[in-house]
């Protein structure tokens, strides 16, 4: 599998264990992403770094039974340091409707390891 595409299943992994069950730890997640990391969430807000790791920070298992699926990935993509992954994740909550996102990551590769460099996601209608 591509490296690329294999982080982002990685990280949602993580993403789904720290929200859903506390698993883990907000520094650890924040590892993944790039010092100048952009996130653009389907509410349209621009989240910095800063803004992500403080989400993150005071987010130890606010969402119990989370489960996050990814689908439909596919390398956009692909240059000698770096790419662009298009993917749809799907939240699952217990007791609320599915909630779906397409979202495009751009990634970076620093000293052999993938970091977030930004990420954009569009709720799916």
């Amino acid at each position: 599998m591509n490296r690329y595409i294999q982080e982002v299943i990685d990280a949602h992994v993580i993403i789904e264990n720290w929200l859903g069950r506390g698993e883990g730890s907000a520094s650890a997640l924040m590892q993944r992403f790039s010092a100048d990391f952009v996130m653009i969430p389907p509410s349209g807000a621009r989240m910095d770094n800063q803004a992500v790791s403080a989400f993150f920070q005071g987010a130890s298992a606010c969402r119990p039974g989370l489960k996050i699926v990814i689908d439909n990935v596919s390398l956009l993509a692909e240059w000698h340091d770096g790419a662009v992954v298009m993917y749809k994740e799907i939240q699952y909550l217990p007791g609320k409707p599915e909630s779906a996102r397409w979202s495009t990551a751009v990634f970076r590769l620093q000293q052999d390891k993938i970091v977030w460099l930004h990420l954009h996601e569009t709720a799916q209608g």
